[in-house]
């Protein structure tokens, strides 16, 4: 089994230095291979990669593809049987491959794993972008075992068992390749955000695992690309998360979860602008028009063999509102859901 690792670089320098040489120190086994994919990056990344990382494959695209584009013009490339879609911003540790390799090796339905995703900066606790496994409540809310919105809970060994979850952070994914192209890939028209829970989604509809292996530790920067005060991260947090329900939610419910979410959404923008943020207000105003704009297309997809929804998962889903149970019920821990 074949292992490709794969970072996206956009104007990073600064963590392609601090990082590439630990993933090349962690990963050096004869079977994986890391590569570099350039999202057409006006800095000197590239030049430094070439003079500094000779072993580092580089994949040069003609323009900034964004996360899932990006991605899936990368994996075009490449043959290995497992794809790892790495951010920049991570730093891996000594024994990160072999537990979720192994994983593979014991069950060939498990299509997608993440390691336990822990804060760069506050190392005893969960980060925000995956923690120890992502789960959505039926509303369409991501949250994970660790993280609630922006509750973090601390890492107490609480959440260190394997299992499957609902899905799997694109800032560590871990991917069998034949199951990526099989769910019909990353869909760019997200940008970035969101789109890994999309295609986890597309990916157990086809009947395969998502899987959490926290015996795999990394340690997330975060924002590394856009970071949290950026209103356009809060524009494509929520307008990604509408093109998520309306490709994805039982047809029969599309409706009344995009009126609901019509409302919800509207306080959160009155939330920002009661706190001084008129530009992340705007930025959930314009959210709402640009997912308008293109819900015909979104829904197209529905029955687009690449991205077809068979209604297999939904009912999985525990959680009715994470909403309620975090505003209402004040349950700020995943264990208390």
């Amino acid at each position: 089994m074949t292992t490709a690792i794969v970072i996206l670089n956009w104007n990073g320098k600064k963590y392609l230095e601090e990082f590439v040489p630990i993933v090349l120190k962690h990963s050096n086994f004869p079977s994986v291979s890391v590569y570099v994919a350039d999202n057409n990056s006006i800095d000197d990344s590239v030049a430094f990669l070439k003079t500094n990382f000779p072993t580092v494959k580089l994949i040069c695209l003609q323009q900034n593809y964004g996360y899932a584009n990006g991605y899936n013009e990368a994996i075009k490339q490449l043959t290995e049987d497992i794809i790892v879609l790495l951010n920049s911003d991570i730093e891996v540790t000594q024994n990160w491959l072999n537990p979720v390799l192994n994983l593979f090796e014991q069950d060939k339905n498990i299509a997608a794993i993440q390691p336990k995703i822990l804060d760069y900066n506050n190392r005893n606790t969960f980060e925000y972008a995956g923690a120890s496994g992502g789960f959505i409540d039926k509303l369409g809310y991501p949250f994970c075992r660790g993280r609630i919105f922006n509750e973090l809970e601390k890492d107490n060994n609480q959440y260190n068992t394997a299992q499957p979850i609902f899905w799997a952070t694109g800032a560590c994914l871990f991917v069998r390749r034949e199951a990526y192209l099989e769910a019909g890939q990353l869909d760019g028209d997200f940008f970035a955000h969101m789109e890994e829970i999309d295609l986890c989604w597309r990916i157990k509809n086809l009947g395969y695992q998502v899987w959490v292996q926290p015996n795999s530790v990394v340690y997330h920067v975060g924002g590394g690309t856009l970071n949290k005060i950026n209103p356009k991260k809060t524009y494509l947090n929520f307008r990604n998360n509408l093109f998520l329900i309306s490709k994805n939610a039982p047809k029969r419910y599309i409706l009344f979860l995009i009126l609901a979410r019509l409302v919800l959404d509207g306080i959160a923008g009155l939330k920002f602008l009661i706190e001084g943020q008129a530009s992340h207000c705007w930025a959930v105003v314009k959210a709402h028009f640009a997912f308008y704009a293109k819900a015909v297309s979104m829904l197209k997809k529905r029955n687009n063999k690449k991205f077809k929804f068979q209604n297999k998962v939904y009912s999985e889903i525990a959680v009715t509102s994470v909403v309620w149970k975090f505003y209402i019920e004040k349950k700020k821990k995943f264990s208390e859901l």
